[in-house]
């Protein structure tokens, strides 16, 4: 079981070292994905910080996923307001 929490821990910090990369990338092309990354990055480090009883962080964690689930709600939100019309030709 350690085992597995251990590799779910550094799965989540590896998810929101490579949301931070994709964020840099030139014309923000990646944004989303990042987004979706720092959501499932904060979740498998607060499992893996709950596990360890590290309370601080894994407060810090859900916070952080609850920031990364508002930000995706509040992007879906504008995009269905937003929605540019195609043209078919």
């Amino acid at each position: 079981m350690k085992l597995l929490i251990d590799v779910i821990g550094w799965s989540g910090s590896g998810f929101l070292i490579l949301a931070y990369g994709l964020t840099l990338v030139a014309h923000n092309k990646y944004v989303n994905y990042a987004k979706y990354l720092n959501l499932f990055g904060a979740l498998l480090i607060a499992i893996n910080c709950y596990y360890y009883n590290a309370i601080p962080s894994f407060v810090s964690n859900i916070i952080w996923s609850v920031m990364a689930t508002l930000t995706i709600y509040k992007t879906k939100k504008r995009e269905r307001y937003f929605v540019k019309p195609r043209f078919r030709m």
